[in-house]
């Protein structure tokens, strides 16, 4: 009888502290998704950072780590140190210097016709870091530094009216969050090849920034209310196991006596 109550005091002891781990998860859960968007867009930003102070080896570990997860194309990306904080391409139609201009005097693209879209061309735009005229690139693209940075902000919004704040209609949502992060987005990838149904289109940088902060907005809108009512429900539900194991494991100390 002895072995069994210990063995049902250990099986006690287990559930309280899952029980305890499962309701801090769910107490905190937007304090860690405000630290991931955090973590996710503050290191991305390192990246020129470390170029310009010369430790291009801890730099090219962040460029590495999120290769995976952005096409990193210089002339879609925000540039820091530099004489302009981006660099689109001339067929973009920007006031700006143009991507091929500062691209010609780098040694980076020699050989590159670097006013037709190639594979070569991706590959360079990729790989290339930034020089000391222009400045170096942040590890994720324009359109993605604006979805995960209006995320943290609007997450940030989101923490004071938490209590009271309902999901985005759908419909709002797919017209503010996805109509015209794709307008701008297909409208530019189907004037490419192999498509190319129209003249290539190359998204103003402005147009990128606006499009990836509402959509970061609308996703925080829609899902974080959700989350926060499954997170509630689930605080509630989880309470009760742990009272109903803590009340169990008195009741056992009491009757081992």
């Amino acid at each position: 009888m002895a072995s069994l109550s210990t063995a049902d005091e250990r099986a006690l002891r287990r559930a309280i502290r899952t029980n305890r781990w499962m309701l801090w998860l769910a107490r905190h859960w937007l304090a860690l998704a405000l630290l991931f968007l955090f973590v996710y867009t503050g290191l991305s930003l390192t990246a020129p950072v470390f170029m310009e102070v010369g430790w291009d080896s801890a730099a090219n570990v962040v460029y590495t780590l999120y290769a995976p997860l952005c096409h990193q194309f210089a002339f879609r990306s925000w540039f820091l140190f530099g004489d302009q904080l981006v660099y689109p391409r001339a067929v973009a139609g920007s006031s700006l210097r143009p991507f091929e201009y500062y691209a010609a005097q780098d040694p980076h693209f020699a050989g590159v016709d670097l006013y037709t879209w190639s594979a070569d061309l991706q590959l360079k735009a990729r790989s290339f870091r930034g020089n000391e005229q222009m400045g170096y690139k942040t590890a994720l693209c324009e359109r993605d530094v604006a979805i995960y940075g209006a995320m943290l902000l609007a997450g940030l919004l989101f923490s004071r009216v938490r209590r009271w704040l309902r999901p985005a209609p759908i419909l709002l949502y797919v017209f503010l969050g996805l109509g015209p992060l794709g307008l701008d987005g297909f409208s530019q990838l189907f004037s490419y090849p192999p498509f190319e149904f129209w003249p290539v289109r190359e998204t103003l940088p402005a147009y990128r920034l606006l499009t990836g902060a509402l959509f970061g907005l609308m996703n925080v809108w829609l899902a974080f209310p959700y989350i926060e009512e499954s997170t509630n429900e689930a605080r509630h539900r989880i309470s009760a196991r742990l009272r109903l194991a803590e009340q169990r494991l008195a009741e056992l100390r009491v009757t081992s006596r």
